[in-house]
């Protein structure tokens, strides 16, 4: 139902790309550093998902506030990697334009970091019956948990995106969501990346089934979002406000009053993220302007 730009994705193993990321010579700033490069902000965190088959993710790092200098975007998520499924267990596969990200993450992804942006890898269905709610054991979810902490350890990325679309459980003869799955591959994506952010774009089955003998992980989760651009909805997921967006706009479909009006309320209902989706390559500083506004009282400048 969320309106995500969905290619044919011309499948390659995350993690078949070897050490091209990891060694590129571009260190991980450390968080000292990026504090030194992040101008102070006071207000909502912005996130802004980029459709990578179509745009750059250095878009991210143009929009600074008017009024200081701080970034605009706090977070940028990488759309979309994906779980697969092989006929016997799910795994994790980037399309070609995903790969080339995480390929060239010293010229993609550090330059937005080095600027105090996390960058996080977006995990989505692929109509293949593999999802994150199906997983048939909790050793299964484990495993999958290990493939997106390796993934985020080696790239140095900073956490990862839940999105449960188009898993059309079932196919290929996997199962249907069941109670425990979700439950289990948080829990040990968490205790693999302690420090990391794990987020929940809160649509699908997934997302309905956050709690599994007496044990939540909706607490668990660093921010979590509504999924319907243009909507006001509050998510599940963590209780306090200031990790939740029930803000959600698009860049190429929410009209910028909508945006403001949107932006207002988060502020006025003390909500502490705001989602925005599709940036592009087009200056935006105009449609930023108009949230950024009502969010950081300031307009938006724009630094190719």
């Amino acid at each position: 139902m969320s309106p995500q730009l969905m290619r044919r994705r011309t499948l390659l193993s995350a993690l078949a790309a070897g050490t091209a990321a990891a060694t590129t010579g571009v260190a991980l700033p450390t968080e000292a550093q990026a504090k030194r490069c992040r101008a102070a902000k006071t207000g909502p965190v912005t996130v802004a998902y980029i459709e990578v088959n179509d745009h750059s993710m250095l878009s991210a790092g143009k929009y600074t506030l008017a009024k200081g200098g701080a970034q605009v975007i706090d977070v940028a998520v990488i759309f979309a990697a994906n779980i697969n499924y092989d006929g016997t267990n799910a795994y994790l596969s980037c399309n070609e334009n995903v790969q080339n990200v995480l390929d060239n993450i010293a010229t993609q992804v550090r330059p937005l970091q080095q600027k105090g942006i996390k960058v996080l890898l977006s995990i989505l269905g692929n109509h293949q019956g593999a999802g994150f709610a199906n997983f048939p054991s909790q050793a299964a979810a484990d495993a999958f948990a290990q493939q997106l902490a390796d993934t985020v350890n080696q790239y140095g990325l900073d956490g990862i995106d839940f999105d449960d679309e188009y898993a059309e459980y079932g196919n290929n003869g996997t199962g249907q969501p069941n109670d425990f799955s979700f439950v289990y591959l948080v829990q040990a994506l968490r205790q693999k990346l302690p420090t990391k952010l794990i987020t929940l774009y809160d649509i699908g089955p997934a997302a309905d089934r956050l709690t599994y003998n007496g044990q939540s992980i909706a607490n668990t989760f660093n921010y979590a979002w509504n999924p319907y651009y243009g909507t006001w909805g509050v998510p599940s997921g963590p209780t306090p406000k200031s990790r939740l967006s029930p803000a959600a706009v698009s860049y190429t479909a929410t009209s910028s009053s909508t945006a403001a009006s949107l932006a207002q309320r988060t502020v006025d209902e003390g909500y502490g993220v705001f989602l925005t989706y599709n940036l592009t390559e087009a200056d935006t500083h105009t449609y930023m302007s108009a949230f950024t506004q009502k969010l950081y009282g300031s307009a938006t400048a724009y630094k190719p």
